[in-house]
């Protein structure tokens, strides 16, 4: 495949993306962790996971899963329920209060994003919309 661009390129592309993502993720509804609110996203995103899966998706070790679904738990963001196909697997499941702290966090970060997408022009706008497919393509690798 013939890149382009070069390494100083991809860098600042990163640290622009990166930048963003850490400043938006800084909206949240309460004060709870990054890991512990990613995982709980991921939830949302995929109802009726098991711990094991979610490990695997989040690439971290199943007893460190185990310990951030605690958390959660403690907090009564998720709970825990056996599998109705299969007795031995437990799915994970966000409680209401875990889709209200989700629905808020959604809320306050399209708030602040729409709030600086202000600084853009007209062409700045379009440039990101036409990038939008291949930034979705690289982050579903």
């Amino acid at each position: 495949m013939n890149m382009p661009h070069d390494a100083d390129w991809e860098n600042e592309l990163l640290r622009a993306i990166q930048k963003l993502a850490r400043r938006s993720r800084n909206r949240r509804g309460v004060e709870i962790g990054d890991s512990l609110l990613a995982v709980l996203f991921h939830i949302d995103f995929h109802p009726g996971v098991s711990p094991t899966e979610l490990a695997t998706r989040e690439h971290v070790t199943p007893p460190a899963m185990n310990k951030t679904l605690n958390a959660l738990a403690a907090q009564g963001l998720v709970t825990r329920a056996p599998d109705a196909s299969d007795a031995r697997r437990v799915t994970i499941e966000i409680t209401d209060a875990g889709r209200v702290l989700l629905a808020e966090t959604r809320r306050l970060r399209a708030e602040w994003f729409h709030e600086h997408l202000g600084v853009l022009t007209e062409a700045e706008i379009a440039a990101l919309d036409a990038a939008l497919p291949a930034l979705r393509k690289l982050a579903d690798q």
